[in-house]
């Protein structure tokens, strides 16, 4: 049974994380939803075994680890936060541009361009980045 959550965290993982590098606010949420189940699996299958922690129930050697459900439920409570912060976000995005895709930034480009070349080339960038030393003419 622990081979089957095993390859269900794995594919929650896998699809999560196919849908989190795509370029709509929606999948990109969704991917993060599917990203916190696969972690809930797997610290639920890492934790399993044993009778339920209760005092007085059974022996204390028998009884199951509570750390990874309460590593669990910490994990409910931040993905809700996150979720709750990209679907206020996207919904701005969708009243500003009426599309929930994240769009490309213009200096991106740039950057992009500049490190494929083989450096910055941007004469104020470089002034920046390395004052000039005093005495020395450029």
């Amino acid at each position: 049974m622990s081979i089957v959550l095993a390859f269900a965290a794995a594919s929650l993982f896998a699809i999560g994380t196919h849908l989190v590098l795509q370029r709509k606010l929606s999948r990109i949420i969704i991917g993060l939803a599917l990203l916190s189940h696969g972690a809930n699996v797997l610290l639920m299958t890492s934790g399993r075994g044993g009778v339920a922690p209760i005092i007085g129930s059974g022996d204390v050697t028998d009884f199951s680890d509570p750390l990874p459900q309460a590593l669990a439920l910490t994990t409910i409570v931040i993905t809700f936060g996150v979720t709750a912060l990209l679907l206020a976000m996207a919904y701005r995005s969708w009243l500003l541009t009426n599309d929930d895709e994240v769009d490309d930034e213009v200096d991106d480009d740039v950057i992009d361009s500049d490190v494929l070349r083989g450096g910055w080339h941007d004469k104020e960038v470089d002034d920046e980045l390395s004052p000039e030393e005093p005495g020395v003419d450029a």
